[in-house]
């Protein structure tokens, strides 16, 4: 098996919180080469960041909508895409222990258009940031990864974590540190960046909190990505191909994520919250001992 079939084997069985990794890395690769190549041949390259980043003009944010979502997966610098992802893959691995996977894809988007948001309101409405809107432009994965990171925090403020020349934190002080630390910034350098910060990290807090009272706001979004087709009959046929040993491992976490969702469901409301659909695949799972 080469490398790039390790990847897409990984991509397509790994979990979301592989698939949002693989993909800011991707972005930062397949980018960063063209910038190389450019460079070489004497081309400009400012052109990508225009490409990929949101700008906090609305006037230049409506002939490039789509720069609101492709923002929070463009890096430019190494060191920015390595704190983002590290950041990422330890709060993603966390808030997995206590949400679903979809919640954690949805998160990490409706924080980041959040984000974007507080982002284009502040340069618009702020008498300080006059004349800068038509020029400014944000970048990078931050304000989405804030967003997890608070939403873990906001769900389990008690919880501690080892971090690395600080030993052991709650997480209501590191999100507390770590919002403050944007705010007073604000200031100093990269008004900007740390603006979107906030904007996820208010995302995260108010997601979790009105998750708590039984309101889902990435609910609508579910429907995204995993649409349901309507069952058709099944024909009779005098030939099937085997199942291939990457077809049943694929299908296998397939039912296994499913599971996982289904297990999270009862974690937070209970075993009667489940619809007969999902009680019909719990007992069948637990039948055939699939549940691991």
């Amino acid at each position: 098996m080469t490398i790039w079939d390790e990847i897409k084997y990984s991509f397509r069985l790994g979990s979301n919180l592989t698939r949002l990794i693989y993909i800011n890395l991707g972005v930062f690769l397949i980018l960063g080469l063209i910038r190389f190549f450019l460079f070489l041949s004497g081309n400009p390259s400012g052109w990508i960041t225009g490409l990929m980043a949101v700008p906090a003009n609305p006037q230049l944010l409506l002939i490039k909508p789509w720069t609101i979502l492709t923002y929070m997966f463009y890096h430019e610098s190494f060191l920015h895409i390595l704190f983002n992802m590290l950041w990422l893959y330890w709060f993603g691995q966390l808030f997995l222990s206590f949400f679903s996977q979809r919640q954690l894809t949805w998160v990490y988007l409706l924080g980041g258009l959040t984000g974007a948001l507080f982002y284009i309101l502040a340069f618009n409405i702020f008498p300080v940031f006059k004349g800068y809107a038509d020029i400014s432009m944000a970048l990078g994965a931050s304000a989405s990864v804030l967003a997890v990171v608070i939403a873990v925090a906001t769900l389990q403020p008690n919880f501690t974590v080892y971090l690395l020349f600080l030993g052991p934190i709650r997480l209501k002080y590191l999100a507390l540190i770590t919002v403050t630390l944007d705010i007073i910034s604000i200031p100093i350098s990269n008004a900007g960046g740390h603006i979107a910060h906030l904007g996820g990290a208010v995302f995260g807090f108010i997601y979790v909190m009105l998750l708590n009272k039984g309101t889902d706001l990435a609910k609508p979004f579910y429907r995204i990505g995993g649409i349901k087709f309507p069952h058709r009959k099944k024909l009779k046929v005098s030939y099937r191909r085997p199942e291939t040993d990457y077809d049943y491992n694929y299908r296998k976490a397939q039912n296994n994520k499913r599971i996982d969702e289904i297990l999270d469901k009862i974690a937070r409301s209970g075993y009667d919250s489940l619809t007969k659909e999902e009680k019909d695949i719990l007992f069948r799972a637990n039948n055939r001992k699939d549940i691991n």
